[in-house]
């Protein structure tokens, strides 16, 4: 008995210290998820699945290119870049020297309508080589000031067009200061031409980032004159021209809306364009256009959108065809084990 006692002692301790690892063990417990064991799909890409696939996108895409092809294509547009053409003969050498000028700025031009243009006509101006997405000139507003009457002082952020003979500017800012100012006025048959300029911002921007009861002050005040004035008497929610160019552009070149003519242009018809060229494009170089553009269900006139579909659909089209032809001509068994590299014989034996 004595001899026994021993042996079963050791054994229930050697027991209990193999079980101890396993209750107080942080392993977690068995599951197929933690495995990675659950069920999954696992296409096997045969050649009928690709060229169908190739085959279907270039189904769905090439019709829809078309489609949006056709409609940009329907947009007419009048262009008309009157830069140059509006600074007077003596000072086409320094045109600097004339926008800077007190000369009369006015100027004639003659648009042609080519196809029938169906109301509203909307009436752009396009500026090209102007960085409106510059770092310091899109982070020289106050948008807090342009929104609450309370905060017409808050002019931190607004250098260096932020104080006017030590008060501040409202609207301040280079935004606003570089406020476009060429103006146009159209005329047909010795008519006038209406332009409705109400509804061209976004309703969003009038309701809530321009406050009803903020009128501007100070504004272009200082020696340097940026662009156009405002009326202080009128609200910067009722200021249209100005909440339109104060939402900045993301490219270089770009068109703001200058207002709509709610009558249709028929072929042939000559519109009288009164302009005034204010606005200093010549110190950067850049351009000036007058654009009068319909619309269609897709937006304004960009064929970008077509091509894109039309080529990549192209693309798919030609992939799946390529594809045919070689598996037609030269078809392979899929998995067949002889292609594998340890089965193919060396070269020259």
């Amino acid at each position: 008995m004595s001899s026994n006692t021993p042996s079963s002692s050791a054994g229930g301790v050697g027991s209990a210290d193999a079980a101890a690892p396993r209750r107080n063990s942080k392993r977690p417990k068995y599951s197929k998820f933690t495995q990675q064991e659950l069920p999954a799909c696992k296409p096997i890409l045969t050649p009928r699945w690709v060229i169908s696939a190739f085959l279907l996108v270039s189904i769905v895409f090439i019709p829809i290119g078309v489609v949006s092809l056709f409609a940009s294509r329907d947009v007419v547009e009048i262009i008309d870049r009157y830069e140059t053409a509006c600074v007077p003969q003596n000072f086409s050498n320094d045109k600097v020297s004339f926008i800077q000028s007190a000369v009369d700025k006015t100027c004639n031009r003659t648009l042609t309508v080519k196809k029938l243009m169906k109301q509203p006509i909307y009436v752009y101006y396009q500026l090209d080589n102007f960085y409106q997405n510059h770092r310091r000139y899109v982070k020289s507003r106050s948008d807090s000031q342009l929104k609450d009457n309370s905060s017409w002082n808050d002019v931190s952020s607004c250098k260096p067009e932020d104080m006017s003979n030590d008060q501040p500017i409202v609207p301040c800012g280079l935004i606003a200061w570089s406020l476009f100012n060429d103006t146009y006025n159209f005329s047909l048959n010795n008519q006038q031409l209406a332009v409705n300029k109400k509804d061209i911002s976004w309703k969003s921007d009038r309701d809530k980032k321009f406050g009803k009861d903020v009128f501007p002050k100070n504004f272009q005040n200082g020696t340097l004159i940026g662009g156009n004035r405002l009326d202080p008497s009128v609200p910067l929610s009722e200021q249209e021209d100005l909440i339109v160019w104060m939402r900045t552009a993301a490219l270089p070149t770009f068109r703001k809306l200058y207002g709509k003519i709610e009558r249709d242009l028929q072929p042939n018809e000559v519109i009288q364009v009164t302009l005034l060229n204010n606005y200093n494009t010549y110190s950067f170089n850049g351009k000036k256009k007058l654009v009068l553009s319909t619309t269609s269900w897709l937006g304004g006139k960009n064929d970008f959108l077509g091509i894109a579909y039309l080529t990549v659909g192209g693309l798919c089209f030609f992939l799946a065809l390529s594809f045919t032809v070689v598996y037609l001509v030269k078809p392979r068994q899929l998995g067949d084990p002889s292609y594998l590299s340890w089965n193919r014989n060396p070269a020259g034996h």
